[in-house]
């Protein structure tokens, strides 16, 4: 039985970084599929805006609940999204081999601290986690769809992480009246497996959508829904993955939002929210077996 393990890890660690079309439940036309820097081809393709883009369009369909889990480039304007993206392939690049943790997720994942804000990591991760070093690749606005296209064009390429954080699918939020609920939890569990093809012996965190605005508003309600829904997909019961839910350590009574640990936008955190976070992930960290200090 042991040699039967053993085979299938190293089978699952020779297939570690390839992705392929059959990885994801819809093939576009992008042409580049994986891989940094972009071919002209590819660069064309991605400075389309992203409602041009998604799964269907080019076949005159509707695909909402394809939305979520299927790799898209973000859009701004012009090349401002892709410019942010290839700062982090950068970052990334120089920071090739060994790290303790791999940080991935959109603006509450940047806001620890970023290369693209020229920021170190904040106070909150100084004082409970600041033994061990970090790689942080959040964009503000990203989706899950963003993360995975990321994930497969230079997002974490060289890098040999002892941990992962992933936070991601608040911006799905916005979309949730046309994907549906399930299909924006299932795109939290497609990055989840795509850092898992990547990465195949390394731990990963993940971290439920954090609460926002208030109970009755709809962005409030189907992260609370979303959130569900990522339970009935029992990641936690696979090897290596633990969820963390914060959903308790950031409301009040009736369920309102403890506005101490949120900025005025009661989505982005404080000081003092990054502090109970940082709280929370200290211990789920220090007790990995290859995060031992």
């Amino acid at each position: 039985m042991c040699a039967i393990i053993s085979v299938v890890f190293l089978l699952a660690a020779s297939l570690a970084g390839q992705t392929r079309e059959a990885d994801y439940p819809y093939v576009t036309a992008e042409p580049q599929k994986t891989g940094w820097p972009l071919t002209d081809e590819e660069l064309t393709y991605v400075l389309t805006p992203e409602y041009e883009r998604r799964p269907g369009s080019e076949a005159m369909k509707h695909l909402p609940a394809m939305w979520p889990v299927v790799p898209s480039a973000g859009y701004w304007t012009g090349t401002a999204w892709l410019d942010t993206h290839a700062k982090l392939a950068e970052h990334v690049a120089g920071r090739k081999g060994p790290v303790d943790v791999l940080l991935v997720g959109d603006s509450i994942t940047q806001q620890w601290g970023s290369p693209l804000d020229g920021k170190p990591l904040n106070d909150a991760w100084k004082k409970h986690l600041g033994r061990y070093s970090a790689v942080n690749i959040g964009i503000g606005g990203d989706k899950t769809q963003n993360v995975l296209w990321r994930l497969d064009h230079g997002g974490v390429d060289g890098l040999e992480p002892k941990c992962i954080v992933l936070m991601i699918g608040n911006n799905n939020m916005f979309f949730t009246p046309e994907t549906g609920i399930e299909p924006a939890a299932r795109g939290v569990k497609a990055c989840v497996d795509n850092l898992r093809r990547k990465f195949p012996m390394v731990p990963i965190v993940v971290a439920k959508i954090l609460p926002a605005h208030e109970p009755g508003n709809a962005f409030y309600e189907d992260i609370k829904k979303t959130n569900a829904a990522l339970d009935q997909l029992k990641l936690g019961s696979q090897p290596g993955i633990t969820v963390l839910d914060l959903t308790s350590d950031f409301i009040i009574a009736e369920g309102r939002l403890n506005k101490e640990l949120f900025s005025p936008d009661n989505v982005h955190l404080s000081t003092a929210g990054y502090d109970i976070y940082a709280q929370r992930l200290s211990p789920l960290i220090a007790k990995l077996p290859t995060m031992s200090r």
